[in-house]
Formats: C-alpha cells, sequence, structure tokens
C-alpha cells in the first residue's frame, strides 16, 4: 500500500530533525484568560481597570513615543538610547557590556548557542526554568540538572561534586529561584562560581522583589555575568532581556546574535517605561506587601505548605493541586500547576501575586474549596 503525503513527512521529520530536539517538550502557554490570571508573574497593577493618575500618564508618553517611531526603518542593533536609559535607572556599570534580547529566552538561547553549541555541558540547579534545559538540547548540548533538597535549599555538596564531574562549560543560577521563591545564600553561589571551569550566569529576573543583587560583585570573578528581563516588573508584553558584565563575554555572545532582534517598538517601548520606573518599583513594593499577607492568609489553610519567596509569586502545596487548581478555574482564577515539572513538584501551584482585590478573591475560593467536604 502507497504511503500517504503525510506518512511520509512524518517519516521525513523523524529521519531529519535532530533526535534531542524532537525529545523536547514545548513551554506550555495558556490560551487567553479572562478572569483573574495570576498564572505567570505579570503587573496586574497595569490592567485598564487599575488605572491611576501615574498609569494614565506612562500611557500617554508611551503612544506618544510609538507614534513617532520609525517603525518603518530597521531598529539599530546597537539601541544606545536603550542602554544608555538602562545603565541610568538600573545602576548598570559603565564598563559593563550589554546584551539584549527578545525577552531572556532569547538571552539563554544566544547565551547556550555561544557556550555549548555543538558540545559542551550545561548544569542548573533543579527544580528550575525549563528553557535552561531546552536550549542547551536545542543547541546539541548536555544537560545535567542538580537536585535541590527537598524544602527547596540548595544542596551545596552534591552541587559541587557534580561541577567536579561533569566540568560544565556553563552553570545557570536562579536567584531568586523560579519556581520555589528562595534565594540562595551568596556564600553558596560564590563556593559554585569558584568552582566553575567555564561560565556562571546569574539569571536575577525577580531581583525588583528580592532587594538583592550580585550586580555589585561582578568585577570580584573572571567567569559571571547578571541576565534580567523587564517582564516581570511590568513589561512582560513588550518582550526584553537584557544580559550585563565584563565586555570580554558579552562581545563574544552578542557574535550569535541576529542583527535586528529586538524591534524598534520594543527599543522605543522599554525606553520611554524605564522613564516611569519609579512607578513600576511602587507597583513592585505593592506586590511584595501583598505576598507577604496572602502568605499569611494561606498558611492559615488546613493542609497547606507555602514556601518562603522573595519573587512576585508563592509556591504552594496542596493536599491534592490537581483538585484545588480546577476549583480555583471554576470560580475563574487562573494559576500555575507545576505537579508534574519535577519530583520535588508534586500538589504543588505556583501562584503569581496580583492587587489586592485578586489575592482576596483567591483567598476566598481557596477557604471555600478546602472546607467543602
Amino acid at each position: 500500500m502507497t504511503e500517504s503525503i503525510a506518512e511520509q513527512r512524518a517519516a521525513r521529520v523523524r529521519a531529519t530533525v535532530r533526535p534531542e530536539v524532537q525529545a523536547v517538550r514545548g513551554y506550555p502557554v495558556t490560551p487567553p484568560w479572562s478572569g483573574i490570571k495570576i498564572e505567570l508573574m505579570e503587573d496586574n497593577h497595569l490592567d485598564r481597570g487599575n488605572d491611576t493618575a501615574a498609569t494614565l500618564a506612562l500611557r500617554d508618553a508611551l503612544g506618544r513615543a510609538l507614534a513617532d517611531a520609525a517603525f518603518h526603518r530597521y531598529p539599530d542593533p546597537a539601541a544606545p538610547a536603550l542602554k544608555a536609559k538602562l545603565r541610568e535607572r538600573l545602576g548598570i556599570a559603565a564598563h559593563h557590556g550589554i546584551l539584549l534580547g527578545a525577552g531572556s529566552d532569547e538571552v539563554i538561547t544566544m547565551v547556550s548557542q555561544a557556550i555549548i553549541a555543538g558540545g559542551g555541558t550545561v548544569l542548573s540547579l533543579e527544580p528550575s526554568f525549563a528553557v535552561f534545559r531546552n536550549a542547551a538540547l536545542a543547541s546539541a548540548g548536555r544537560y545535567v540538572g542538580v537536585a535541590l533538597r527537598p524544602d527547596f535549599t540548595l544542596d551545596l555538596p552534591a552541587t559541587l561534586a557534580a561541577i567536579e564531574r561533569e566540568q560544565p562549560k556553563l552553570i545557570w543560577v536562579v536567584y531568586p529561584n523560579n519556581p520555589t521563591g528562595n534565594s540562595y545564600a551568596d556564600a553558596d553561589i560564590e563556593a559554585i562560581v569558584r568552582a566553575a571551569p567555564g561560565l556562571v550566569v546569574i539569571d536575577e529576573a525577580y531581583e525588583p522583589f528580592a532587594g538583592r543583587s550580585w550586580a555589585s560583585r561582578l568585577d570580584e570573578f573572571p567567569n559571571v555575568l547578571v541576565m534580567r528581563t523587564l517582564s516581570k516588573i511590568g513589561l512582560a508584553g513588550v518582550r526584553l532581556g537584557y544580559l550585563f558584565g565584563a565586555a570580554a563575554w558579552i562581545d563574544e555572545i552578542d557574535k550569535v546574535r541576529g542583527p535586528f532582534n529586538v524591534g524598534v517598538l520594543q527599543q522605543v517601548a522599554a525606553t520611554v517605561l524605564l522613564d516611569h520606573y519609579d512607578e513600576l518599583k511602587r507597583h513592585a513594593a505593592a506586590m511584595i506587601a501583598e505576598r507577604e499577607r496572602t502568605a499569611a492568609a494561606l498558611r492559615a489553610l488546613p493542609g497547606v505548605t507555602v514556601f518562603p519567596s522573595n519573587a512576585n509569586f508563592l509556591l504552594v502545596r496542596f493536599p491534592d493541586a490537581a483538585a484545588v487548581f480546577a476549583a480555583l478555574k471554576a470560580h475563574g482564577i487562573l494559576v500555575r500547576n507545576l505537579s508534574a515539572l519535577h519530583p520535588l513538584m508534586a500538589n504543588t501551584l505556583r501562584i503569581s501575586i496580583g492587587t489586592a482585590a485578586e489575592m482576596d478573591a483567591l483567598t476566598a475560593a481557596l477557604k471555600q474549596t478546602l472546607a467543602a467536604p
């Protein structure tokens, strides 16, 4: 019997696409949600129904700047205005290089391509951001995960043993960690940096909520870069991530960047919004306060474990996370079920911090759900 075109195509794909890529699971993204969305660590204070005089001024400035943007021209790949604004508002040293990407996802891809494409080992602490593994495998590298302890603290002896055994060219450390929310001790990170034979990238996506950073220590070590994103502080839709540190590293990684990877509208929007960074920081402060208030409320619920967090989300363990996830969706509340991410994540939900009203609705829905027979 003659094979159909579909069967021929499937066979050709299997024979042509690298097995490592075929084995990778795509990063799951939930379709748009019309209810309370506290799933992806966004700044819900910027939703249209929450506008204040400050956010209206931000929107007005953004609209005027985008209207004047040269969207019909290719962007300046050096992005001088945006990089200058990043240095001014976020305190990046003048002698440090900056690499821009379409979100930290693209930065991770560029680092992986520059360091391990075609061979080399990547090491990361687990559970952590799934893109580290996917980018390593897509770059034909080898990925090694080192499990955290059951309470999500760093197992330093196991990590140092893995570094000695695997000799990774690239190590990712998330600070605070996603999806657990906790920060590792600086002394432990320093031990990892000193043991690493190659590059260590410290992912500080949640720095606005943690109040701690390795940026001031970059010049102490020959092998450390810091990666951040503007997504967690109100610019998730703009898609801008950045890597900074010694120019010797940044200049090499920049060679694999697409020539026009960060578009005109991204550059203009991010530059304008950084002019309003004080307002975005006020939102972050509100989320920190709401994180602590919500954590206290959830700890009072029966059978619930709330893990310590220095980020804009809480990791919470329930007796039956799947049932709680479904019940919250029925209440119009979307969170993230991470139970299948890693064995240590059994029965956990990650809950982003929204507005006070949203978190009150969450707490009320959980009280009703957990009280049900």
